[in-house]
């Protein structure tokens, strides 16, 4: 789509791998992201660079292990490779391996490399350099935690044996993590198996075109200037004044800024679930029939093309939509007169007003809680909202001193709920304790069938509504108009289908 001219647009400069850069945003989030309205046609004169830029972070690390969020991990998304990559809907699909096989209880796999691939220096890929890049990323605080599951890694030839301490039907939806060649140089860029490697030369840094690529595929460009920004700040100049042609951005995120010229914006979705927590270790959320009538009182879709301006989608359950494994035939559309039919099953008589806390940093986590909070009070479940600084807000979670709260969790491709879900869940602030859910989430974790497992999983959600799930936030990128084409955008990879991309340059014919 197209951004209209000299428009406003929330640029918080998220990675799209994980983490957020977070400072003080405008009070209405409505302000930041308006309708636009469209200006008269008129004939532009199409201005293109003469060479395709990104910015990136000089001095900063390129390794894929520990590289700064947001453009740094851009620029790393094209000289590195996993065993698998995820697709648009976070299905693994095969990279760098070209087959595997578990046994019985899918707690040993074998992954066999594919033949013939080449790191960019011309050396061949081998399991040592697959179970070195492993063990790398199991100690990273970037991947530590998503790899927590993984007892022991080992090599044999071409092929990697991963041990898990647990059954994980889903592990290679996990092992994306990005592939380098061992051995190398202490604070260098590693050496990779992408589409283009580093490069320096007097006039400064670049990625040029692999022609050893094991995919045989052409690049859209033989070379990519890197353009020095050091912060956030420089890298949103760079793009304004038109020295680099694409940016990530988290247009909901917590700071708004001007960009000039007609801007290109394609979105992708993530792993990012916002939603409600309730506390159910007191009165009255103690009981599950009104945490079911506060999830009807939820318009999702509302929500999220009002505050979040359709960059996102709506979810009823902990697991994005665009996945094969949610579960649509589940989902109950929002209708004020549901609202009221649970509200008055469930038996509540009001004692006292509900609070809902909310990071007061996000000018549109606030405008949400606000609306649901809004919705209840109307419908005859008064709930007030309290907005804390963050340090504040974890206090408070940590503490359980809240009824209820307004979240945001990244979670992993497996989908896996256990630190929502679980009595021993990190994020479990409302301190929900239920075997059967302990139970199926066991045994979605080893199902062969995970779509019929996750839809029993959420089915007991259903019931009990522990969380109740808002949207499942999407990024964006950026680009001047006209420069690029044909961009399919990933979570993880803005140029997920590079051979499909093309690149228009000064001299170029459309």
């Amino acid at each position: 789509m197209k951004l209209s001219k000299i428009m406003a647009v929330a640029l918080a400069m998220a990675c799209l791998l994980t983490g957020c850069w977070q400072e003080e945003s405008p009070e209405d989030p409505e302000e930041m992201l308006p309708p636009f309205e469209e200006e008269p046609e008129k004939e532009e004169k199409t201005v293109l660079p003469e060479r395709f830029a990104l910015p990136y972070m000089p001095g900063r690390s390129l390794d894929p292990a520990d590289c700064a969020d947001g453009m740094q991990q851009v620029v790393s998304s094209l000289l590195f490779e996993g065993l698998f990559r995820l697709d648009g809907s976070f299905e693994p699909q095969l990279c760098l391996c070209v087959s595997y096989t578990h046994d019985e209880t899918a707690s040993r796999y074998t992954f066999d490399l594919r033949p013939g691939v080449q790191f960019s220096d011309g050396s061949p890929l081998t399991g040592r350099d697959v179970k070195a890049s492993l063990d790398r990323a199991r100690e990273s605080e970037r991947y530590r935690s998503r790899l927590a599951g993984i007892s022991s890694v080992s090599a044999s030839g071409e092929s990697v044996t991963v041990s898990l301490n647990s059954p994980d039907t889903a592990l290679p939806a996990l092992l994306d993590v990005p592939i380098v060649k061992s051995g190398g140089q202490a604070g260098a860029v590693p050496v990779g198996t992408g589409p283009y490697f580093y490069a320096e030369e007097e006039t400064g840094a670049y990625l040029i075109a692999n022609q050893s690529w094991w995919k045989g595929e052409s690049q859209p460009v033989d070379r990519i200037a890197l353009v020095e920004a050091p912060d956030d700040s420089a890298m949103l100049y760079r793009f304004s004044s038109h020295e680099v042609q694409l940016i990530t951005a988290d247009l909901t995120g917590v700071l708004a800024v001007s960009t000039t010229g007609s801007v290109g914006c394609v979105d992708a979705d993530t792993t990012l679930l916002q939603y409600v927590g309730c506390n159910t270790s007191r009165a009255p959320l103690d009981n599950p029939a009104l945490r079911r009538a506060l999830s009807e009182g939820i318009d999702r879709a509302n929500v999220t093309s009002a505050f979040l301006s359709g960059h996102g989608r709506p979810a009823a359950f902990p697991v994005s939509p665009v996945s094969p494994l949610y579960p649509t035939d589940l989902e109950n559309g929002y209708s004020p007169d549901d609202f009221t039919a649970a509200l008055r099953e469930s038996g509540y008589v009001s004692e006292r007003p509900l609070t809902l806390l909310v990071n007061e940093e996000n000018g549109f986590k606030r405008a949400i809680a606000n609306r649901l909070a809004e919705n209840w009070t109307s419908g005859g479940i008064p709930v007030e909202v309290r907005a804390l600084p963050w340090e504040d807000y974890a206090a408070a979670l940590s503490a359980g001193e809240f009824d209820l709260y307004y979240g945001e969790v990244r979670l992993t491709a497996n989908w896996d709920l256990g630190s929502l879900l679980e009595p021993y869940g990190a994020l479990n602030y409302g301190h929900w304790s239920d075997p059967d859910i302990s139970r199926l989430l066991a045994e979605y974790a080893g199902a062969e069938d995970r779509t019929a497992a996750m839809r029993a999983v959420c089915v007991r959600l259903k019931n009990q509504a522990p969380i109740l799930p808002v949207c499942f936030k999407s990024t964006s990128v950026l680009t001047q108009a006209n420069v690029v084409e044909g961009l399919t955008p990933t979570a993880a990879e803005p140029f997920y289908a590079l051979g499909q991309c093309v690149i228009y340059l000064e001299g170029s014919v459309k």
